[in-house]
């Protein structure tokens, strides 16, 4: 990739960093239809996953390496320990790009190399020229991290960033691993950076970080300032702890502050160019996408694509918006793709076109069998709604289209509850093999009683470690929309499912996490017996 200097490389991380969120798994065609909803947005780089950890996650780098990696699509990228092994696996993965990356890493603070890697400074300036060189060995764009950058001694940072451009690094990311730094010490540390490392001008300079002190996009704008030309974020800031820093946040403090920044990139204050290559008007659908498939939802207050960023209620401000936006809002909800669409309005009589456009519209590409599907489920809704929102029609598509493998299947549902009577559920599954089996239990509320029911049925060991409700639309006969998150030893796995009956959202939610953990002990059955043989 080109040494840029006047515009922002956006990296997005989604697909590895993102995925390490409690409970956001995804499998291989979640990942791919993310990616590809990435590069509709216009990322230019893609961390696709991190091709050595798993088989799973070689295949769906190397899938999206395939399918989105075309010529005139995003670099796709993997990471990988500052290994041999890592680093191979990585290149074997990215083969059928046009345009891929090898991102390696080692740590260089002293605290990791003391207590993690029990190496001296010395051993780990080797490790990382040899690694880079041995990666450009197969492809010529090789990133170079030094984790926990932020907390590692000045000197000998810029000692090992030198060493790592001498050897061939082409991008150079300055990782806050523990999201400890402020803006003012984050931007001095990327000054000193090009200000000291002599060979520093043959790399693009990027910085990836953590929020744990909710500074992650304000560190971000203050290392643009000082020279930091990539931004490795992730979509709705998801990721570790305290997730990421947030690439919409960022893009859009880019977009509506440009007249600040543009100086920053040497251009003259007054110009409209973007700074970003993205496509501002698909932030929201790939918000929404995220949000979907990983299970992770997003905060009604939060930045840029929260439910309530662009909601006034304080009376004055109710006044000023109807009287000129921009008394209170300094972005237009259409910038993000946001779009009020009254022309339509879907109800029980409309039809498979108008279900087809809208559907268009909210950034939903369905195939014919799939459209059907989720027809088939939006007429049932619309029987009980008399409009049907575009929050619905979401929900609609993600509970019957976007589901995980359906190794377990709902048939039955029913339960018996009252302030007077022991509450009761009865379900009925079909298993992987076919059969049904029904089973009952009590529980200490409906919801209790359906789990353990289910339980008794699947028989899969987990921990439930969170059960949310929340309403999709206001009203009555609001879709209800239930997230699970079960844990079984060191994973998270998470099910989501929509409903205007929430017992029955709460049953779906339930499966649908069992059926991820389910088809990750299959998955390591598998690779235990061929790692046997």
């Amino acid at each position: 990739m080109d040494n840029f200097q006047d515009r922002i490389i956006i990296f997005d991380t989604t697909l590895r960093d993102g995925e390490q969120s409690p409970g956001a798994t995804l499998n291989v065609e979640e990942k791919l239809e993310i990616a590809h909803a990435l590069s509709r947005l216009g990322v230019d780089v893609i961390e696709a996953g991190f091709a050595f950890a798993s088989p799973g996650d070689f295949e769906a780098v190397e899938k999206i390496a395939s399918q989105v990696g075309t010529e005139d699509g995003p670099v796709i990228c993997s990471l990988a320990r500052a290994i041999k092994a890592d680093i191979k696996a990585a290149a074997e993965a990215l083969a059928p790009a046009a345009k891929g990356r090898i991102h390696t890493f080692i740590s260089t603070s002293d605290i990791h190399l003391e207590y993690q890697l029990k190496k001296s400074r010395a051993e780990v300036l080797d490790i990382a020229t040899e690694m880079v060189a041995y990666a450009k060995s197969f492809m010529d764009d090789v990133e170079f991290s030094p984790m926990d950058a932020v907390r590692t001694d000045s000197e000998y940072l810029y000692q090992v960033l030198e060493a790592a451009i001498a050897a061939g690094a082409t991008t150079i990311n300055i990782p806050d691993t523990v999201g400890y730094t402020t803006p003012s010490e984050f931007g001095a540390l990327i000054k000193g950076i090009c200000d000291n490392v002599p060979n520093i001008d043959r790399a693009v300079v990027s910085v990836h970080g953590h929020n744990d002190l909710g500074l992650a996009v304000a560190n971000f704008l203050e290392a643009i300032k000082n020279g930091a030309r990539q931004l490795e974020c992730t979509i709705n800031g998801i990721g570790e702890r305290a997730g990421n820093a947030a690439l919409e946040e960022l893009v859009m403090a880019l977009h509506v502050r440009r007249q600040y920044f543009n100086p920053f990139l040497g251009r003259p204050a007054e110009s409209t160019e973007p700074l970003t290559n993205i496509d501002t008007q698909q932030i929201y659908k790939t918000s929404r996408l995220v949000s979907n498939r990983t299970g992770v939802i997003v905060q009604p207050n939060k930045a840029i694509v929260g439910a309530n960023a662009f909601a006034h209620e304080s009376g004055i401000h109710q006044d000023g918006v109807l009287k000129n936006k921009l008394t209170y809002e300094i972005m237009d909800a259409q910038s993000i793709g946001l779009v009020d669409n009254q022309q339509i309005i879907m109800g029980k009589h409309s039809g498979r076109n108008a279900f087809r456009t809208r559907l268009g519209e909210l950034g939903f590409e369905l195939s014919e069998t799939d459209l059907n599907k989720a027809f088939v489920r939006f007429k049932e809704v619309a029987d009980k709604k008399k409009e049907i929102s575009d929050w619905d029609l979401e929900a609609i598509v993600s509970d019957e289209i976007r589901q995980p493998p359906e190794l377990f299947r709902l048939e039955l549902v029913q339960v018996s509850c009252g302030d007077r009577s022991r509450p009761t559920a009865t379900v009925t599954l079909r298993t992987p093999e076919g059969e049904e089996l029904t089973d009952a239990a009590i529980g200490t509320g409906p919801v209790d009683a359906i789990y353990k029911a289910i339980n008794r049925v699947t028989n899969i060991p987990n921990q439930l470690i969170e059960f949310s409700v929340q309403s999709v639309t206001a009203g009555i006969d609001a879709i209800g929309e239930v997230t699970i998150r079960l844990r079984y030893k060191d994973r998270v796995y998470s099910g989501r499912a929509a409903n205007t009956d929430i017992i029955v959202a709460s049953a779906r939610a339930y499966i649908k996490a069992l059926n991820r953990l389910y088809a990750a002990l299959q998955q390591e059955e598998k690779v235990a017996a061929q790692v046997a043989i």
